[in-house]
C-alpha cells in the first residue's frame, strides 16, 4: 500500500452510526455483574470517536483499545469477557479472515514459547495443511496442557486479529481433545533480508542442552526432555535475539552455525567459559555484552512469529 493511499483512508471520517455500533458491541463483551457501572454507549462512542477522528487510529485498532482500557478500569482478564456470536464450526487455519469468531480448528503444536504474562498459560505456533497461526492458552482457563509435536481438535476457540494478522484464543468455553495420527503442517516459509539493531537477547540462549533421542531435537528444562524425561543432553549454542527498528520488532533464531559466526566463539569454546565459571550462564552473558545494540545486516526465513537466521554481518 503506498503511503498516499494510507493517508487517503486514514483521512475517512468515522460515521456516527459505525461508531455507536462498535460501542454497544464493545459493551457486549463485559459481564452484567461488573464491581461498577458500565460506561454508556455514548461515552464509549466519544472514545472512539477521539481516537479515530481525532487521531486517526483505524477502528479496529481503537475497538480493542477501548477494550483493555475497560477491562482495566474493571481489572478483568481477557478470559472474563464475553464474545456473542455462533460458530463458524471446523475450519482450516488458513481460513480464518474474521475477529472475534468462534471456530473449531483441528491442530498440530509446532512450537511452544515462553509465556510473557502469569495470565497466559500457554503460547505458541499451531499449524495445519493449510498454515501456521499463533495460539494464546489463558491461564484462567484451566485447560490441559498441550504438548509439543502432538495434534488435537480444539474446540469453540475465538479468533483475533491485530495489524492483519490473525490467530487464535483458548478460554474457559473451550474445549481440548487429543487426536491420534500426524498432520503434514505447510511450511508458510517467508525469506527476508533486514537491516536492524538488535536489542535484546532473549533468554534461553547461549550454550544449551538438546535431547539426545533418535530425531527428537527438544531443549531441555532441568535436564528433563518434555517427550523423553530425564536424559543426558547434548550441548547446542543458539541466540534468541529481538530486532526493533522503531517501527517492527523482529523475533529471531541463530542456531549454532549462525551463532559461531555472528558472535566469533565455538561450541567448544563456549563449553570452556561456562566450565570455568560453573555456570552455563555466562555464555548468554558474554553474547549479550558482545552483540546486544549493535546493527546487522540479516537474511533468513520467517516460520510463524521466528527469522530463522540463514547468514547475518554486523554494520554501521
Amino acid at each position: 500500500m503506498s503511503s498516499n493511499t494510507k493517508s487517503a483512508e486514514l483521512a475517512v471520517t468515522v460515521s456516527d452510526t459505525d461508531l455507536s455500533e462498535a460501542a454497544t458491541g464493545i459493551l457486549e463483551q463485559f459481564p452484567d455483574d461488573l464491581d461498577g457501572d458500565l460506561p454508556s454507549v455514548e461515552e464509549v462512542a466519544s472514545r472512539l470517536e477521539k481516537m479515530t477522528n481525532q487521531y486517526k487510529v483505524p477502528l479496529d485498532e481503537a475497538r480493542r483499545a477501548a477494550v483493555s482500557h475497560y477491562r482495566d478500569v474493571f481489572g478483568l482478564e481477557y478470559d472474563d469477557l464475553e464474545f456473542p456470536g455462533q460458530s463458524a464450526g471446523d475450519v482450516t487455519l488458513a481460513s480464518i479472515n474474521q475477529h472475534e469468531q468462534w471456530v473449531d480448528v483441528t491442530v498440530k503444536i509446532v512450537e511452544l514459547w515462553d509465556p510473557t504474562h502469569d495470565s497466559i498459560d500457554q503460547v505458541g505456533l499451531i499449524g495445519d495443511e493449510s498454515g501456521r497461526l499463533k495460539f494464546t492458552k489463558w491461564t484462567k482457563a484451566e485447560l490441559p496442557t498441550l504438548e509439543e509435536g502432538s495434534v488435537y481438535k480444539l474446540s469453540n476457540v475465538i479468533t483475533s486479529e491485530y495489524q492483519g494478522r490473525y490467530s487464535i484464543n483458548l478460554n474457559s468455553r473451550s474445549n481440548i481433545e487429543p487426536v491420534d495420527g500426524d498432520i503434514d503442517v505447510r511450511a508458510d516459509i517467508e525469506d527476508v533480508q533486514l537491516s536492524v539493531p538488535m536489542v535484546a537477547i532473549q533468554s534461553g540462549s547461549g550454550l544449551i542442552k538438546r535431547c539426545p533421542d533418535g530425531d527428537c531435537t527438544r531443549v531441555l528444562q532441568n535436564g528433563r526432555c518434555a517427550e523423553h524425561g530425564d536424559v543426558e543432553g547434548e550441548f547446542d549454542l543458539r541466540i534468541k535475539a529481538v530486532f526493533d527498528d522503531g517501527e517492527t520488532v523482529q523475533y529471531a533464531i541463530f542456531d549454532r552455525e549462525a551463532t559461531e559466526a555472528i558472535a566469533g566463539i565455538t561450541l567448544n569454546e563456549a563449553i570452556e567459559q561456562a566450565m570455568d565459571a560453573l555456570d552455563t550462564s555466562v555464555v548468554e552473558d558474554v553474547l549479550i555484552d558482545a552483540l546486544v545494540g549493535r546493527y546487522y545486516r540479516v537474511e533468513g526465513s520467517i516460520v510463524g512469529r521466528y527469522l530463522h537466521v540463514n547468514e547475518a554481518e554486523q554494520h554501521g
